[in-house]
């Protein structure tokens, strides 16, 4: 199969397959192309009485609370009025389990400080914000980071 790329002032934004038969090697290029251009919509997160939209991408982690799942961003701390499963399944890859009581963005980590229990902390640039891996989903968290990175 080949892969072209053509740059021009005139062309439009798209993506053409040209192919002598629709298999399952096209059909799977099509998703996937789909899929990595899906735009991840914004969530609705609340702040007292305010509702704010927020794009996915600047959320760093999600977290219990009692009974509250908090979106986390650098500088704020929203109500996401969702469960952590729901969040997990609405935004996709870029997020993964770390707890059972956090959900973290791992497009967002900086660091990871493995701590003598097997856990792990967890920083992110330009804040002092941090959540922790649980030993059972460190091993997880890792094959995700080095299959993205």
């Amino acid at each position: 199969m080949n892969v072209r790329i053509e740059i021009g002032d005139g062309y439009p934004d798209e993506v053409v397959i040209r192919c002598s038969a629709i298999g399952e090697e096209v059909l799977a290029l099509q998703k996937l192309i789909r899929e990595g251009v899906k735009h991840a919509p914004q969530l609705c997160l609340t702040k007292g009485d305010a509702e704010y939209y927020v794009d996915p991408s600047s959320i760093l982690f999600f977290e219990t609370e009692g009974n509250t799942v908090m979106a986390h961003t650098a500088d704020n701390a929203f109500e996401a009025g969702m469960k952590l499963y729901e969040l997990e399944s609405l935004l996709g890859a870029t997020f993964q389990r770390i707890s059972k009581s956090a959900v973290v963005n791992t497009k967002a980590i900086w660091s990871i400080a493995r701590g003598l229990s097997g856990a792990g902390a967890i920083s992110f640039r330009g804040t002092h914000k941090q959540v922790y891996v649980s030993r059972a989903y460190y091993k997880q968290l890792k094959e995700k980071l080095e299959e993205t990175r």
